[in-house]
């Protein structure tokens, strides 16, 4: 199947940044795409829900006048995370600003909605959907989806169970368009290697967290220059999804890492040190396991620039 055309654009790497919850906003999606991959960032960043509006405007308004100014250099696309999960109660004024700014990709996570596939299909955008297993693949494509993330183990925050070896090849033994590979992708060896695997692009997340652009504290992106594999900590105990945390929010929120049952209540709120209240959502920090491999804190444009040298060095070593 032939790539639809946001997917065909010439990209610096053939990758598209994850959306990722309290992390992406404008500055790293602008970032993201000027240096040549598909920028994203969530809907549910935008608060309150009217600044949606004025992000995409600000977005659309910037990579204009970039392509203006570099004809020769246009930026990649960007896209907007939904979450379709009935519980989310802003998603129709999300998707109607998205239909309203012709968003060009979205990506919908939690559920696949017929209606907000057509929504968006109506004006010539692309659906892609994340999938953690083959049962939700097969929904999300009978759903309406346009292409599919495979989000294997080790890609941080909502990661699956399954080997990026076994999603692939199970999803490409029945579908033939577009799949994006996801799952501690944070060097130019792993686009390559996902490329061999079936994938047409990758997921990169981790790796910009550890940005200038990143809207998060220092101590996150210090935390995450730190770690290694072996520091992430994969549980469902505090969404009720399992997910890829650090271990050092984990105890750094007075909490212990091997003995976290008592919290399977989904975004609970819990006592730290017996005063400070602890929030998931702010104080527990999503990342995978592709980290050992993030030594430093750098801009989104030097970071994809390390990832495009690394993935040529790999084609040349290989041809």
């Amino acid at each position: 199947m032939t790539l639809p055309p946001v997917l065909r654009r010439p990209l610096s790497l053939p990758a598209i940044a994850a959306p990722m919850f309290r992390v992406s906003y404008p500055d790293l999606v602008i970032a993201q795409c000027t240096a040549g991959v598909i920028g994203a960032f969530p809907a549910a960043n935008a608060r309150p829900e009217g600044v949606l509006d004025e992000w995409l405007s600000r977005i659309q308004e910037t990579l204009a006048a970039h392509d203006a100014a570099n004809p020769d250099r246009p930026a990649a696309p960007f896209a907007v995370n939904l979450v379709v999960h009935k519980s989310n109660a802003r998603l129709d004024a999300d998707l109607a600003l998205c239909v309203r700014h012709k968003v060009p990709l979205i990506i919908t996570s939690l559920g696949a909605r017929p209606e907000v596939n057509e929504a968006v299909r109506a004006y010539g955008g692309t659906i892609l959907h994340d999938v953690t297993t083959i049962e939700h693949a097969h929904k999300a494509v009978e759903r309406g989806a346009d292409g599919l993330i495979a989000v294997a183990a080790g890609a941080g925050g909502h990661g699956g169970r399954l080997s990026p070896f076994a999603l692939m090849q199970e999803i490409r033994s029945w579908w033939a368009g577009p799949l994006v590979l996801s799952g501690a992708i944070a060097h130019g060896r792993s686009i390559l290697a996902a490329q061999a695997l079936g994938a047409d692009l990758v997921y990169i997340g981790s790796p910009f967290i550890a940005t200038r652009e990143a809207a998060v504290d220092e101590s996150y992106k210090q935390a995450v220059v730190s770690a290694a594999a072996a520091d992430i900590v994969y549980t469902d105990a505090f969404s009720g999804v399992n997910g890829n945390y650090l271990r050092a929010s984990i105890v750094n929120s007075g909490l212990d890492p091997e003995d976290l049952e008592h919290l399977r209540t989904g975004g609970v709120r819990f006592r730290s040190n017996g005063d400070s209240a602890v929030k998931v959502w702010r104080d527990i920090w999503g990342c995978g396991q592709g980290v050992g491999v993030i030594d430093g804190v750098v801009g989104a444009a030097e970071l994809i620039g390390r990832l495009a040298r690394e993935y040529d060095d790999a084609r040349r070593a290989l041809s």
